[in-house]
């Protein structure tokens, strides 16, 4: 994945924000069943790739029978989710797979590595993303590329954690997705 920065929506507003934005590719955090076919219609119109959050889709449970049923229906780019399951399902669809990991505690971390181990997925999501040094020791442990997502409010934030080892970074802070806009 070229793009440094992906656009995260978590509403429509900001959904039509990233329509109009120069990137390609964004992420759409939390909507209902009802909006998906709405949102990848549009999405497909304006010649964006979306990847959805599925444990963040109201309406639809986070298993891999609901990740194959997205798949199969909307084609999205990605699928972003902290389950084992739908991570693998992605893949099996040829689907981008983004396992997202919570730094909470060494013992959060070692479990996040077990699971990673398992799923191999295409990326990595790190919440906070605003934790350079843990970007580094993940990268380096797992060898998958990383995405940084989670409290990163400032431009020194994301430049550091692409310093750290980020391959882009997840945002729904509009004022940083200028910074790579061609």
């Amino acid at each position: 994945m070229e793009q440094k920065i992906l656009p995260a929506s978590g509403n429509m507003k900001e959904f039509e924000n990233f329509l109009k934005s120069p990137y390609e590719i964004g992420v759409y955090l939390d909507m209902h069943i009802a909006q998906l076919k709405n949102i990848s219609l549009m999405a497909n119109q304006h010649n964006k790739k979306m990847i959805y959050h599925v444990d963040l889709i109201h309406g639809i449970k986070n298993d891999e029978y609901a990740t194959e049923y997205i798949c199969q229906e909307f084609k999205p780019y990605g699928i972003i989710s902290t389950k084992s399951s739908v991570i693998q399902k992605a893949k099996q669809k040829g689907v981008v797979a983004v396992q997202r990991i919570f730094l909470i505690d060494s013992h959060a971390l070692e479990k996040s590595y077990k699971l990673i181990e398992k799923t191999r997925p295409d990326y990595i999501e790190v919440l906070p993303g605003a934790m350079p040094k843990m970007i580094t020791e993940v990268k380096e442990r797992v060898k998958i590329p990383i995405l940084a997502g989670g409290l990163i409010r400032t431009s020194e934030d994301v430049y550091a954690a692409l310093e750290a080892g980020a391959s882009g970074i997840t945002t729904s802070k509009k004022e940083l997705w200028n910074l790579f806009a061609k």
